[in-house]
């Protein structure tokens, strides 16, 4: 059975394990440590506005949505600042799933975009593009690496 449901911080063992599991492996590779991993964490799971989702396949975490409620003129967002299901779970409509779900609860909020950033060159780019997301030609992600 497949289920989604609303994680908070007493979750925070399983979400770092999560995505420590997923993004340490190619095609990410990340290189966290504990310290900055567990920062990190908090950063994303503890504010006030934070919205994070689970997605559970026989009552086992697979899948993290780690992200924040906006609101913005047009409407409330739900920008996603991690989602990741588990490298031995991809590739079996799980994510396609898990993005159904969350469209679906984001509808019960009153929330009306789902907005997240990915890299073109990860295979996430795709994933998204097939489930509905559409790249927005006026918006561009600008960062400066201050050394």
């Amino acid at each position: 059975m497949v289920f989604i449901k609303e994680l908070s911080n007493e979750n925070k063992k399983e979400i770092e394990s999560v995505f420590f599991e997923t993004f340490s492996k190619s095609p990410w590779n990340d290189n966290w440590d504990k310290e900055q991993l567990d920062q990190y964490m908090n950063d994303l799971i503890a504010p006030f506005n934070s919205l994070s989702f689970g997605l559970f396949f026989n009552n086992e975490l697979i899948g993290i949505s780690l992200g924040r409620i906006a609101h913005f003129y047009d409407g409330n967002q739900y920008r996603v600042d991690e989602f990741c299901i588990l490298t031995s779970y991809q590739g079996q409509k799980f994510g396609s799933k898990f993005i159904e779900l969350l469209s679906y609860e984001a509808l019960k909020r009153n929330i009306k975009y789902i907005i997240l950033n990915t890299e073109r060159i990860f295979p996430a780019y795709k994933f998204y593009l097939k489930n509905g997301f559409e790249e927005e030609k006026n918006n561009v992600m600008l960062a400066k690496k201050i050394y």
